[in-house]
């Protein structure tokens, strides 16, 4: 079965798209075949398509891992997933499914067990040498276990940016307790944070956004912050938190512009930072930043199926709707240019427009 696609060939003209035709995958028994009808438009399609995370690794790249579609076809070995239901796909799309972080919820952290590992779902090659490509895109092929269904209750155009950008900040909140009786800063309100902000209100923590920029602030707020700080406008802001420090802080910001030291001399003794944007270049901390509170610092890689769904539910029952520019999929240049332009409140997401899904 072929696809086609919007891809880039160059990082040197990495707004340069052309419509790329390509074979999907051999299908297997464990398969769900997608007619695509929205994608998200991550920063992480920036990093990669541009050589901000290095070269290429196929010849032709065809971005986004934020996919909703409808069902197609299955392979006979899918379960809970029927032609016509309405899916989705995140950044991950294969999996060894035999190591023990495959077989305990946690294949997004996949050690390989000698059978390949993590497949991100482009500009990457699965164990047999297919290549994966993305949902700036007419179909996908993918294992059950990377394929989401939708509830009713959100929009097309909602969940798919849900499916890296929201996983990716969910994840770590639930895992490191964010809820009721929980203070949580989010640091960088693009278009993670603005999922950070969300989330963390949906599950009922005390939100503080934390950005560079007061122009954020009424956002901030009406996305459920209780809070806002600019740090360019506070210099000594940290000061509000010494006597009621945060129990968690997940940094979304990909810049390394941030003060690290003085967000961590914010945290509860013991408190967690959990950083998930991803600079292109390397943070440098010393230890006695970490010492003083015995504060942990950490990262987080998207999230499980178990998580996915677990928030699509959130997502549905609290009405998390997230702030989106709808546009037609054939403008993914103007869309990349301007995440990379930081001129987006807060993710763009693109409707099909090769062919009608």
């Amino acid at each position: 079965m072929s696809a086609k696609g919007y891809g880039i060939s160059d990082t040197k003209n990495w707004t340069d798209f052309k419509i790329h035709e390509y074979e999907l995958k051999t299908a297997q028994d464990d398969d769900v075949d997608i007619a695509i009808t929205h994608c998200g438009v991550c920063g992480s399609d920036v990093h990669t398509i541009s050589g901000g995370w290095g070269p290429l690794n196929v010849k032709t790249v065809v971005p986004g891992h934020e996919i909703v579609g409808h069902v197609t076809k299955v392979g006979k070995n899918v379960k809970d997933i029927k032609v016509g239901d309405r899916v989705g796909v995140g950044a991950q799309v294969g999996s060894c499914m035999s190591c023990w972080p495959c077989k305990n919820d946690n294949e997004n952290y996949c050690t390989g067990d000698g059978k390949g590992g993590v497949v991100d779902t482009y500009n990457a090659t699965y164990p047999d040498g297919s290549i994966a490509q993305g949902g700036y895109s007419t179909a996908i092929r993918a294992h059950q276990q990377f394929v989401f269904p939708i509830p009713e209750g959100i929009k097309s155009e909602h969940a798919a940016p849900m499916l890296c950008g929201g996983l990716t900040v969910y994840s770590p909140l639930v895992r490191n307790g964010a809820g009721p009786g929980k203070k949580v800063g989010i640091v960088g309100i693009g278009g993670l944070g603005h999922f950070g902000v969300l989330f963390a209100k949906a599950l009922g923590a005390d939100v503080v956004a934390i950005s560079h920029s007061p122009k954020k602030r009424e956002d901030a707020l009406k996305m459920g912050a209780s809070q806002f700080i600019s740090t360019a406008e506070e210099p000594d802001w940290t000061t509000k938190f010494k006597d009621d420090p945060f129990d968690l802080i997940v940094n979304t910001a990909s810049s390394n512009a941030i003060d690290l030291p003085a967000i961590l001399s914010t945290l509860k003794t013991q408190g967690k930072l959990i950083a998930v944007g991803m600079p292109e270049d390397v943070f440098k901390i010393r230890i006695q930043n970490l010492a003083g509170n015995g504060c942990l610092l950490g990262s987080s890689h998207i999230g499980s199926k178990t998580e996915a769904l677990a928030m699509l539910k959130l997502a549905a029952e609290k009405n998390v709707e997230p702030w989106i520019e709808l546009i037609p999929m054939k403008d993914c240049a103007k869309a990349v240019q301007r995440v990379e332009d930081n001129d987006i409140r807060y993710r763009f997401v693109l409707e099909q427009d090769i062919e009608k899904n």
